[in-house]
């Protein structure tokens, strides 16, 4: 069921993205009168699912759900058209039109990604405000930092003060000037002293590699509920019960206690909980990821998070800072997509799809489906925008050495560099989502299941 809903979520979501990414090209293609052959929701090899001819244009779904395309007359697209483009210019050819035009009708679908996002950013702000998770908050237990950032010498625990003389108002702003704004300096309070600690360039890359987060707020461990697969159901422990410790130790809070039980895989261990004002001990088994299948609260439940409300007014502003605010994010991250750590981390439609809400009957089910697809929608727009041979910002690149050098690319030229930008796309296409395949054959970390208590 969760793979059905992540599947229907992501479909939905790109279906919208695509076809409104479309209508960027489609639009201004048609005001400049030049001739749209194919409009498609998904890819049509072969044959399609639904089409029809409405004036010059048909509209269609394809099979294949990797996209869609408009298939403008004149052009050297992926359609490979090459029996048209020997024939003499058409005055309703996407070549015979100005270097302007062609241009707007280029930069159409990415403009419409961004206008879109900034439409959900705001609407969402409008109807759900926004829950921020403040610096202080998290300063009253600290962090909990990955391996990586004990490499360079930060600790449990530490209280995370200022970055580059600064004390950021959000939280995660800290992991953002590090990864993104090269920060030099982050000062932490240690056991009641300030330390500072000096942030070598080659930490942003080590925590890319290592796929893991910088820092986390150390919260209790407060029981949820237990996951479907989990082998402890029937160990006694309840909701609302707060975990102290393991076999005798105490350790209050919920990323330690994980750490700890990772050493007694496939054994059983004794659990201390508070419920109420008793002290309780509970037998516990461990499956062979080091996992007991135990859900903690919530962290809006454990932190003090603000919550911002806007007005429809108010939301607009609001909107387009938020739009601008992970645009920039993503292209700060740009830098190190093109590197060997940021190649490792590349996924497909799978990793995509995971981003997604498990069930229909979550809660916040819609505000998270808008919240990704605004992102989704960000990411599209800059990616169409690398000037890569295939993507929008491979077309306008050639259109601004014409509009520059007052010449235009030979056809031959443009063909080679499609097939050469088609090329590449696919292979990065394969390369991800096989990635995505033998990660789901090899299992997860995240998986509750075991083979130790069979």
């Amino acid at each position: 069921m969760e793979f059905f809903t992540r599947a229907v979520s992501l479909i939905f979501s790109l279906s919208i993205l695509v076809v409104l990414h479309e209508l960027g090209h489609f639009i201004p293609a048609k005001l400049f009168k030049t001739k749209v052959e194919k409009f498609y929701l998904f890819f049509d090899p072969w044959f399609s699912l639904v089409k029809k001819k409405i004036g010059d244009t048909v509209y269609g779904i394809g099979w294949l759900p990797l996209g869609g395309y408009v298939k403008i007359s004149g052009m050297v697209d992926e359609s490979m058209d090459k029996e048209q483009m020997k024939k003499a210019p058409e005055p309703w050819e996407f070549r015979s039109k100005p270097a302007w035009q062609r241009l707007i009708i280029m930069i159409g679908g990415v403009s419409v990604n961004i206008i879109l996002a900034f439409v959900i950013y705001s609407m969402m702000l409008f109807t759900w405000g926004k829950d921020v998770l403040p610096a202080s908050s998290v300063a009253k237990n600290g962090v909990v930092v990955s391996e990586v950032m004990k490499k360079y010498g930060f600790k449990d625990g530490d209280k995370l003060v200022s970055i580059d003389g600064n004390e950021p108002y959000l939280f995660s702003d800290f992991s953002n000037g590090i990864l993104l704004d090269n920060a030099e300096i982050v000062k932490v309070n240690r056991e009641g002293k300030d330390t500072s600690i000096v942030i070598p360039k080659q930490l942003p890359k080590d925590v890319i590699a290592s796929k893991t987060s910088m820092f986390s707020p150390l919260v209790e461990f407060t029981a949820e509920r237990f996951t479907e697969e989990s082998i402890n159901k029937k160990c006694g422990i309840q909701k609302g019960d707060k975990i102290i410790g393991v076999e005798g130790e105490n350790i209050p809070y919920f990323q330690l206690f994980g750490r700890r039980i990772l050493k007694d895989s496939c054994n059983e261990v004794s659990v201390q909980v508070l419920r109420n004002k008793d002290s309780l001990s509970f037998q516990v088994k461990i499956d062979q990821y080091g996992k007991i299948g135990l859900y903690n609260q919530s962290l809006d439940s454990l932190l003090v998070m603000d919550k911002m409300e806007y007005t429809f007014f108010e939301s607009i502003p609001a909107g387009f800072i938020e739009m601008t605010d992970n645009l920039s994010k993503y292209v700060k991250q740009l830098k190190y997509m093109f590197t060997s750590e940021g190649i490792k981390q590349v996924g497909g439609f799978g990793s995509i799809g995971s981003l997604f809400p498990d069930s229909f009957t979550d809660d916040n089910y819609w505000e998270k489906f808008w919240t990704i697809t605004a992102l989704l929608s960000v990411i599209l727009a800059i990616m169409n925008l690398l000037p890569i041979p295939a993507l929008d910002g491979g077309h306008v690149l050639f259109l601004f050495y014409e509009i520059i050098f007052r010449r235009k690319p030979g056809d031959k030229f443009l063909e080679y560099a499609q097939i050469s930008g088609m090329v590449l796309l696919l292979s990065l296409m394969v390369f991800a989502n096989g990635k995505d395949i033998v990660n789901g054959f090899s299992g997860s970390d995240e998986e509750v299941k075991s083979s130790c208590w069979k």
